[in-house]
């Protein structure tokens, strides 16, 4: 996988990661929640991008 689209995936992940951390503090009123939400995302970006 080439530079640019390594980038393009951390590009479009950061939308999720945004507006996602929004609803899940929403839903849990907590940003230990958020924290673990964001940590699975930054997992699941690696795990595609290290590939």
């Amino acid at each position: 996988m080439d530079i640019p689209r390594k980038i393009g995936i951390l590009i479009y992940t950061a939308v999720p990661a945004i507006v996602g951390g929004g609803i899940v503090y929403h839903f849990f009123g907590s940003f230990v929640q958020v924290v673990i939400f964001e940590a699975l995302l930054v997992l699941a970006v690696l795990g595609l991008i290290r590939n």
